[in-house]
């Protein structure tokens, strides 16, 4: 908060699970950009919602609409596409609750929209940042953690932490009305040969390969999800409309370079 106030900005506090605390927030905000997650877990017959976007909404609707709205979302919203190259036309068809929550956030943006606020969701793939702590693979490659054997393998796809926030401020600008944007680099990997890839960086092991069935019971719940689920993001619209040139368009030589900077 500091920080914000030395640089001459006046911070106001919302909490995202207190409806009634954003409300001073609205008619102010003439840019939105909403990256908050939905909560963990739903409850009962609404563990599908995500009630943090649905306040922000209402919040924002209460005097003048902000001229954009973007809404960081995520690839998860696809469930597993079998490793086929994705444009942002393709139906959505969450796999997880976590999934199905986004999906339920980016509804209730589009809605907002129809309402005259410029709306655009970004979905967002593994965001990883050499220059942060647990922003690289590094620790899960000491840690020795298995990923699957080639037949098994899936499609992973990657964003710098510095070209998200880029693309973000570009989307608050140029995204478009009603918009889905996959903010997302340039190369399509499979998760195995980016841990390898990643071990030959850091002068590592490279990880055991292992079967889906043994996955099942070497690994964690959440990790398991992202190993279901395979897919390759078209980020076209991406680079026309919002207009981003990329400054880590491959995460392999991302990581490389940030090693020999540290080198």
């Amino acid at each position: 908060m500091a920080g914000l106030r030395n640089l001459g900005l006046t911070p106001l506090v919302g909490n995202l699970d207190d409806a009634a605390s954003l409300r001073r927030l609205a008619g102010l905000a003439t840019r939105v950009l909403h990256l908050a997650p939905p909560p963990g877990e739903g409850a009962g017959q609404d563990w599908w919602k995500d009630p943090r976007t649905v306040a922000l909404a209402q919040a924002l609707r209460l005097r003048a609409l902000p001229a954009s709205l973007v809404y960081g979302s995520t690839s998860g919203v696809y469930g597993d596409c079998g490793g086929a190259l994705v444009a942002e036309s393709r139906p959505v068809a969450p796999a997880t609750p976590r999934a199905q929550r986004r999906v339920n956030a980016e509804r209730a943006v589009r809605h907002l929209g129809r309402a005259g606020v410029r709306s655009s969701i970004l979905r967002i793939p593994g965001i990883y940042a050499p220059d942060r702590e647990g922003g690289t693979p590094e620790a899960r490659l000491r840690r020795g953690t298995p990923v699957l054997r080639p037949e098994d393998d899936v499609f992973t796809n990657h964003i710098h932490a510095d070209d998200l926030a880029r693309a973000c401020w570009l989307a608050l600008w140029r995204g478009r009305a009603q918009r889905a944007y996959h903010v997302s680099d340039d190369v399509h990997r499979k998760m195995g040969d980016y841990y390898d890839a990643a071990a030959d960086v850091y002068r590592l092991p490279r990880p055991a390969r292992i079967a889906r069935d043994a996955a099942g019971q070497q690994l964690p719940l959440m990790l398991l999800s992202f190993m279901s689920e395979s897919r390759r993001l078209d980020n076209t619209r991406m680079q026309r409309e919002l207009r981003l040139r990329l400054h880590h368009p491959d995460a392999i030589a991302a990581l490389a370079a940030s090693v020999q900077q540290g080198a």
